[in-house]
């Protein structure tokens, strides 16, 4: 149904000068082919037409003799289209996603890794920092889980931390997954995510703009971006810090008329305050899954059988401090949970460093209230350990119990 038009040795010729041609903007090349078609007949134009349909810089710009190794290129993209998987997906292309056609400056070639059809289905994007907290990391799997599983396909950047987690969540889920990379599709970046990108390209999509062989620059994300926020209906922020590249993805969506979602977090946590920020000049905020999935008017299907819930699958969307169903926190701590002290009225025991496992212990509880059977699954601590470990953290003050067995970082810290 989507597949591609396989392209004479000419015409890719022609496409790849096109696209790899110094100073041509997207915008100006689509004028060029609007005027006149194909990009063999384009090449073939006097510098006045050119000019006429899209300026002297484009011009100047389709008429420079290519780079010197043109010819290699050439040969290392067909070879790279050769191989099981692999697709180049030009602008003139009835695969060519439709909903990068309403942008302004749609990417001439899409080097594509897997499944093309998916690259045409409903789908919403997750994004986050990548310095991503724990919650955040399970909310990005469970968003995206859940999404996948009624059928929408999950859209985010192959990024270490939130981008990750929601690749992971939604992988072998019926929606699947798409990766759009700031890199030639014959690289992988990050390096760690070796392996998830080979699982992606088998069951979901990779796909790029950026030519064979370009590595990844800081110039080059900004430009994923917004083709992550072209390709979606909807974009959720999961977590982002105040500058991160999250917000650039929500902005371009709230300018191509996509909704926009975010999670809410800690008023103490820095990575909560991007999304905070997006809340404020508009973004929906969310809680659940569900509530997107209702937005966007997508159809669910019927809920399968599913085991019972683990704990981790019960803890809050966001850092709210909800009341909740938990166990009953263990003897040793539970007259501490059932009276939680007042902020300034912690045990402080002398101030002193940090053992390794306190400091695990602080980097898992990140800044939203968690269970004992949470922090045991982010830490693999044995049960003694972890509530030896959260004694001494309260009674030095760097932690708070609260009702229903759960534990905070305290305020101040």
């Amino acid at each position: 149904m989507h597949a591609t038009l396989p392209l004479g040795a000419d015409e890719l010729s022609a496409w790849l000068r096109l696209a790899n041609a110094r100073g041509l903007k997207p915008a100006a090349l689509r004028a060029l082919l609007g005027a006149f078609g194909l990009p063999q007949h384009v090449l073939a134009q006097p510098f006045e037409s050119l000019a006429a349909a899209a300026g002297y810089e484009a011009a100047h710009a389709v008429l420079a003799p290519p780079a010197a190794n043109f010819a290699q290129q050439v040969a290392a993209v067909a070879a790279w289209c050769a191989l099981p998987g692999n697709a180049l997906v030009t602008l003139a292309d009835p695969a060519y996603p439709p909903r990068l056609l309403t942008m302004p400056d749609p990417p001439p070639l899409l080097y594509v890794k897997g499944r093309l059809d998916l690259l045409h289905a409903r789908s919403v994007a997750v994004v986050g920092s990548r310095s991503a907290t724990p919650q955040a990391l399970e909310d990005a799997t469970r968003f995206a889980r859940t999404l996948a599983s009624a059928g929408v396909t999950v859209v985010s950047g192959l990024a270490l931390g939130v981008d990750g987690a929601a690749h992971r969540g939604a992988l072998d889920e019926p929606g699947g997954t798409v990766a759009i990379t700031g890199t030639g599709a014959d690289l992988v970046y990050p390096a760690a995510h070796h392996a998830l990108a080979t699982q992606i390209a088998a069951r979901g999509v990779l796909a790029t703009e950026w030519p064979l062989g370009t590595p990844a620059r800081s110039a080059n994300f900004p430009q994923r971006n917004r083709v992550i926020a072209a390709l979606v209906e909807g974009v959720i922020v999961v977590e982002a810090a105040m500058r991160s590249g999250s917000l650039i993805t929500a902005r371009l969506a709230n300018e191509m008329g996509r909704d926009v979602f975010a999670l809410p977090g800690s008023v103490h946590a820095p990575l909560s305050r991007g999304c905070h920020r997006l809340i404020k000049e508009g973004a929906q905020l969310v809680e659940t899954p569900e509530e997107v999935l209702e937005a966007l008017r997508f159809t669910q299907p019927a809920p399968r059988a599913r085991r019972p819930a683990a704990p981790r699958e019960r803890s809050p969307a966001c850092a709210m401090t909800l009341p909740l169903e938990f166990e009953a926190p263990p003897p040793r701590l539970a007259q501490d949970a059932a009276q939680p002290r007042p902020p300034g009225e912690a045990r402080r025991a002398p101030a002193a460093p940090l053992g390794p496992d306190a400091r695990a212990l602080l980097a898992a509880l990140g800044h939203a209230p968690a269970t004992l059977e949470i922090l045991a699954q982010r830490t693999d601590m044995t049960e003694a350990v972890l509530q030896a470990t959260l004694l001494r953290l309260e009674l030095a003050g760097h932690v708070s119990a609260l009702p229903g067995g759960r534990f905070t970082r305290a305020s101040h810290d």
